[in-house]
């Protein structure tokens, strides 16, 4: 195969593992294309969760259904991230891919498990078969970058997501709008985009005071399927989360309260509805926020999402644990009484590599703070 050839198939396989998305979590989300001699398509698959395959064995069954078993001999294998050399829930990959006859893989990302990161490639060169790595790497790299960091620190991958003005406000001047009513910054391709994120992520972030001021929902309203509901996670310190709130009256064992509070009263009315309330260690009178990441990783949360207001913004953004920034921009100014979108910050953020894109009448920026495939 050509290295055209190679990216056009490999992209078909980014193309089926974003159909895991929502769906693999807490594994990476992997797609599979296997192309025989003549070039052409005779199996396809992705992971789902549920499902255990693996994309590479599900590709494989697919391509034994299409065709018959000699169709796989010489036959070439595109995954979006190395295959696995280990038994977990399933057997090997690698073995899968060597019994069955292919000659020759071609892996986008090697595994970013620091332990067994090459160990997959290795034992199908061993086994004969050519192997080749880093075709669309970086949208491969992308799609994993949760995995990535949960693997190797049993942290979340931490997304900012902030709406704001020109002028960087993310909320009128204080008594100027009904708290609880929805003020839309952003237009609504860009509400739809965050709709997106949310699905992407496993758990979402917010603090009280959002709560407070917006009454938000903060569900997936995608409308598309994923495995496990999205965790809504809320940090007050002082057990101030309305019993009557949107968020709490929408409760379906999907949200979890950290606090430093001790109002066992308050915690309990809090249960009694259905919420998770958890006591942990304090930091500058409120909960610590590594001790937050820690707890949520804890679960196998591969990805958290935050809305936020400036404080908690700020927190995260000030003590390094944003690992990826989104900011919608819209085409207006609030002026300096509206509330910003960070307060003060110990020290400059600087942002790499910024990705623009026009989303609606929207800007949308991201920009990758520090890369989670990095073993440091």
């Amino acid at each position: 195969m050509s290295a055209t050839q190679d990216n056009q198939w490999m992209h078909r396989a980014l193309d089926l593992a974003r159909r895991g998305i929502g769906l693999a979590s807490p594994n990476p989300a992997v797609g599979c294309v296997i192309v025989d001699q003549n070039g052409e398509v005779i199996g396809e698959g992705w992971h789902e969760y549920d499902l255990l395959d693996h994309a590479e064995v599900a590709a494989l069954k697919n391509a034994r259904k299409n065709k018959d078993e000699k169709s796989l001999r010489g036959a070439t294998a595109y995954v979006t991230l190395e295959p696995c050399n280990h038994t977990g829930r399933t057997g090997p990959c690698t073995q899968a891919l060597i019994a069955s006859g292919i000659s020759r893989v071609v892996a986008a990302a090697s595994d970013p498990n620091p332990n067994v990161a090459g160990r997959g490639m290795e034992a199908l060169r061993a086994a004969g078969l050519r192997t080749d790595i880093g075709v669309c790497a970086p949208e491969a790299r992308r799609h994993n970058e949760g995995f990535a960091n949960w693997i190797q620190h049993r942290r979340p991958f931490v997304l900012m997501k902030v709406a704001m003005t020109l002028d960087g406000r993310i909320a009128p001047a204080p008594g100027s709008h009904a708290a609880g009513k929805p003020f839309w910054i952003s237009s609504k391709e860009s509400r739809a985009a965050v709709q997106q994120l949310r699905h992407q992520a496993d758990a979402i972030l917010t603090g009280v005071g959002t709560v407070l001021a917006d009454d938000p929902l903060l569900t997936d309203r995608s409308g598309q399927r994923r495995r496990r509901p999205l965790l809504r996670v809320i940090l007050d310190s002082a057990l101030r989360t309305p019993l009557g709130s949107k968020i709490v009256r929408s409760v379906q064992n999907d949200l979890l309260i950290l606090t430093i509070s001790n109002d066992e009263r308050r915690a309990d009315e809090l249960r009694s509805l259905g919420v998770r309330v958890e006591v942990l260690p304090a930091d500058r009178n409120r909960v610590s926020l590594p001790a937050v990441l820690d707890r949520i990783g804890s679960e196998g949360i591969l990805s958290l999402l935050t809305e936020a207001g400036s404080r908690l913004n700020s927190a995260l953004l000030g003590e390094s644990l944003v690992d990826r920034v989104q900011f919608f921009v819209s085409h207006q100014l609030m002026g300096a009484n509206a509330i910003p979108g960070f307060g003060d910050l110990p020290h400059p953020i600087p942002f790499g590599d910024m990705q623009v894109e026009q989303v609606g009448t929207d800007l949308a920026l991201s920009s990758l703070l520090r890369d989670p495939w990095q073993s440091s």
